[in-house]
């Protein structure tokens, strides 16, 4: 019976991602399934590292985000185990999407990260896309790890006003 479960939140988690036209973060997917009460934290960590491990999606760290995008062979077995899917649990999803897809789209098109270059200094790169198409895309040089990621919080917040600022500065 343990094993049928987990084989549903799987087709759970690969439904979802095959629904969108971007990647959703693990917390998004694990937010829904637990608003949803199918399972808890726990296992649904397992199911995600499964479906990963057996490239069934693939998984992306940003900071302290990890994206989830589904695979061509998690597409194909999605197809041929569609059906084990309830209607119910489908419509949770399309109604889920229909009422946060613009959030959930919002909280992974704009990405920001750092790294310390060879020159000894941190770099912040920051990005904005919209629809997979990059909207905007910056690196500061800074001294310090901990302005580096002050940038990068910052710009989560404020992505919109800079961009438009430097729309209008620049147009």
């Amino acid at each position: 019976m343990m094993q049928d479960a987990l084989t549903l939140y799987k087709l759970i988690v690969l439904f979802m991602l095959d629904k969108v036209a971007f990647p959703m973060t693990k917390a998004q997917v694990c937010d829904f399934i637990q608003e949803k009460e199918y399972t808890n934290f726990f296992t649904i960590q397992q199911v995600i590292s499964e479906l990963t491990d057996t490239e069934l999606i693939s998984a992306k760290s940003i900071r302290n985000r990890t994206q989830l995008c589904i695979t061509e062979e998690g597409k194909e077995t999605l197809r041929f185990f569609e059906n084990r899917i309830s209607e119910g649990i489908k419509s949770d999803i399309e109604n889920y999407f229909s009422e946060k897809e613009l959030e959930l789209r919002n909280e992974v098109s704009v990405q920001g990260d750092y790294y310390k270059s060879t020159s000894g200094e941190y770099e912040a790169h920051l990005l904005a896309k919209d629809r997979g198409i990059t909207l905007v895309e910056i690196t500061l040089s800074v001294p310090a790890k901990e302005i580096a990621a002050s940038i990068c919080d910052n710009w989560q917040k404020k992505n919109q006003a800079i961009y438009q600022y430097l729309a209008e500065q620049l147009f």
